[in-house]
């Protein structure tokens, strides 16, 4: 199944930050779920336990306490843990989730012009499976850079409203993530 595939399937995206959130995720339809939380001697547990309830694990290899901001943080979330997927900020990381056949999402935080275009050139460099805009609630961004960008786009960050994800994903958004529980039941 492809990345767009499985968006389709499963638009909204549950993005958990502690241990309730990892439980309340598990009983939603969400297929996919975004790690934001964690360190090196839980974060194989934490794969685990989103694995055996059938959902694709994406680890913000950026948030996990301990790992570092080189190539090697992916090689070790790739041996000791079985996320389907990395999420971070750094091209080099996303890109090395790549080469190791882990899904790579690029997060991006658009604040301005300059951002956008910055992140169109970053799409180019390190070529990720998936881009997380941040903040998620810009219909109008999405709408703008749904021409210029191939790869799924999701929208994350500061959603609160069913209304919100309809807008979105009318704009071109393929997906949403949320730390709001009570979007992942919807």
């Amino acid at each position: 199944m492809t990345s767009l595939e499985l968006l389709e399937r499963s638009p909204v995206i549950a993005a958990i930050k502690n241990d309730n959130g990892l439980r309340r995720c598990l009983d939603s339809e969400c297929e996919v779920v975004f790690v934001l939380y964690g360190n090196i001697y839980n974060i194989p547990e934490i794969v685990d336990t989103i694995k055996e309830h059938g959902k694709h694990a994406m680890i913000h290899a950026d948030m996990v306490q301990g790992l570092g901001t080189k190539e090697i943080a992916v090689d070790f979330l790739k041996k000791n843990t079985r996320a389907d997927g990395i999420i971070s900020t750094k091209p080099l990381i996303v890109r090395r989730a790549r080469e190791l056949d882990m899904t790579g999402i690029l997060r991006a935080f658009l604040i301005d012009s300059m951002a956008i275009e910055s992140t169109k050139k970053l799409l180019e460099s390190c070529r990720p499976d998936m881009i997380e805009i941040m903040p998620g609630v810009m219909p109008k961004i999405i709408r703008r850079l749904r021409p210029d960008i191939s790869i799924p786009i999701i929208a994350g960050g500061l959603i609160a409203e069913k209304k919100e994800i309809m807008e979105l994903l009318s704009a071109g958004a393929d997906a949403i993530s949320t730390t709001r529980e009570e979007l992942w039941f919807l």
